[in-house]
């Protein structure tokens, strides 16, 4: 990010902003921006910045645009709707939390009328650019922030996701769309779409920098109802073998686009390179969830939104907008209370599919969408594209859009990373492996992905344990740690102090460590970090013989880890020659499976 440079004295805020309005002249996109601020407004600001110094902010100078439906102090919010426009006396909570960091906002951008629509061409203040192709839609809602990005305007922008306003126009532009857990990020001074559902997205040319802009603006708001305090740790290293789901076959739709199916395969073959295991899952709930949010009672949300200027002035919204939330009467009390009886029996299914797994991987869209298609059929082209996206907020669930190919056409592909609420930080570090591996330019800039910036300890306030059996990345109670909101941080070994057995009982087998101090050896082992309520609640259910005590690791630091109490290593058998539990398993699992 630009901080680095900045801190390091390698360029100036005020050039950077200067910078920043110069690449927007020469983009020569009106319809990217809403509302600009003068460049001798943000100038100045960025004088002032710089005349301050850092003061640890961890934006400093940094210039951001912010989607039109989010309030700025001194910018007007329309929302895509010039009869709703105000002009807010405050700063949205993200957006304050932005500014106390450095942050300097730039502009407020285009977007889909009323934050309704995937596709990015339903505004009266024109249509963005796609800066990878001019004929294809931007995405949307969240079109002008996207193209800002991809463009090399800012190098973040804020959005706001509740279908999929967050990953789509990443997917389609090559950027990193990042959709929080919901409530994580306060969406007070957010005109809402569907209020239980609305999310604040980040839009990125890199996962490093989406996270960094999340780390910013995460946490509770006292003044937000439906904000809510979800532990949020720092993205470390890729788990050795996290477990991804993906639609098994006959779930995938790629509209008839073989080069997009093709980029999903690519995409699967990268995964299973960086030690992913594959797993194909039924997909049904997922898609019958999604239907629920344009079909069910969440249209209400919209038109509760919008209800006051829909009774005064409707002519002043959009046909289409109008079309999707007055097209079908509004569900009464006894159809909302069913959609959400329905809904939560889904979500069970949803949650069963997903046992055992770390992530779910699905196509971002489909394929891309020309601008011709769109205006022949803007209901169904639209829902095409949020085919993968719309059961995502229903289902209370976090998500990463990131970059998986370019085209010979100019097209883009990507994927979405999805993961039950408050693992956005391990899906950064899964999201963040995965981009690395693609060795893709950044959005439409032409610029090389910059090397990773893994973080060598924890976030402040996590607590570190080390692991050496069945909690190991990819083995069978690995999900007890991440649904307490563990990150993985390093694999690394016990000094060789230890030996290390398989304890009689089962199946299955459990792993028994103890220190021995001569006659020992190294033990592989991973660290992950939980916070302090999810390392109370792991440690509390440890049963007997096992316990956590303090390890000494190869590197010569220490970490609480499983120790097994001695005596119960007495029938125990030793397997300390396989050098860790995993390939233990693995040789016992080749032995049953050889011939006899």
């Amino acid at each position: 990010m630009l901080l680095a440079d900045h801190l390091a004295g390698r360029r100036t805020i005020p050039e950077t902003i200067a910078a920043a309005y110069a690449r927007y002249r020469d983009h020569d996109d009106e319809a990217i921006f809403i509302s600009l601020r003068l460049e001798t407004e943000a100038l100045a600001e960025a004088a002032r910045l710089q005349a301050e110094g850092p003061r640890g902010r961890r934006l400093w100078g940094v210039p951001i645009a912010v989607k039109d439906n989010i309030d700025v102090a001194g910018l007007a919010t329309s929302a895509a709707c010039p009869a709703f426009s105000y002009l807010p006396v405050a700063d949205a909570g993200v957006v304050a939390r932005l500014r106390e960091e450095g942050a300097i906002i730039i502009g407020k951008t285009n977007l889909d009328q009323f934050a309704t629509g995937l596709n990015g061409t339903r505004s009266p203040y024109g249509v963005p650019r796609n800066a990878l192709r001019p004929d294809l839609v931007p995405g949307g809602s969240s079109s002008g922030s996207a193209c800002a990005v991809a463009a090399g305007i800012v190098p973040v922008a804020l959005g706001t996701d509740t279908a999929g306003s967050g990953r789509v126009p990443a997917g389609l532009q090559n950027l990193v769309g990042l959709k929080p857990s919901l409530g994580l990020v306060s969406t007070a001074g957010v005109v809402p779409a569907c209020r239980t559902l609305d999310c604040v997205s980040v839009f990125a040319l890199t996962v490093d920098d989406a996270s960094a802009v999340l780390e910013v603006i995460a946490g509770p708001d006292a003044t937000d109802p439906f904000s809510r305090s979800i532990p949020f740790g720092r993205p470390g290293a890729l788990a050795p073998h996290p477990r991804l789901a993906i639609p098994r076959p006959a779930d995938l739709d790629f509209d008839g686009a073989p080069a997009a199916a093709a980029s999903f395969a690519l995409a699967v073959e990268r995964a299973r390179a960086l030690g992913a295991i594959i797993v194909p899952i039924d997909m049904t709930p997922f898609y019958e969830t999604a239907r629920l949010l344009y079909d069910g009672p969440w249209v209400a949300e919209r038109y509760l939104a919008i209800r006051d200027l829909l009774m005064a002035e409707p002519e002043a919204i959009l046909p289409v907008i109008r079309q999707v939330i007055t097209g079908r009467p509004l569900p009464d009390a006894a159809e909302a209370f069913a959609a959400q009886y329905r809904l939560a029996g889904l979500a069970l299914c949803a949650r069963a599919a997903l046992k055992g797994i770390d992530a779910m991987m699905v196509p971002t869209v489909p394929r891309p969408v020309t601008l011709a298609e769109m205006a022949t059929d803007p209901i169904g082209r639209n829902s095409l594209l949020g085919r993968y996206t719309n059961f995502v907020n229903l289902l209370d669930m976090c998500a990463l859009a990131v970059p998986v190919s370019l085209m010979e056409d100019g097209t883009a592909a990507g994927v979405t990373l999805i993961a039950p609420s408050g693992q956005d930080a391990s899906l950064a570090s899964l999201g963040r492996a995965f981009h690395q591996a693609s060795g893709l330019t950044l959005g439409a800039t032409g610029l090389p992905l910059p090397p990773a910036n893994e973080p060598a300890t924890a976030a402040p306030g996590m607590l570190e344990i080390a692991v050496v059996g069945a909690h190991l990345s990819g083995m069978p109670l690995n999900g007890e740690l991440t649904a307490l909101g563990a990150i993985f941080q390093r694999a690394t070994s016990t000094s060789a102090e230890y030996r290390l057995f398989a304890l009689p009982g089962g199946p299955p087998a459990r792993p028994g460590l103890i220190r021995v101090g001569q006659g020992g050896t190294p033990i592989a082992l991973e660290v992950w970090a939980l916070p302090p309520e999810g390392f109370g609640r792991f440690v509390a259910g440890i049963p007997s013989p096992l316990g956590i005590g303090t390890l000494a690791l190869a590197d010569g630091t220490r970490v609480k880890g499983f120790l097994c109490e001695q005596i119960a290593t007495e029938a125990a058998r030793d397997v300390s020659e396989f050098g860790g539990w995993r390939a233990y398993v693995a040789a016992q699992g080749a032995r049953q499976g050889a011939p006899a």
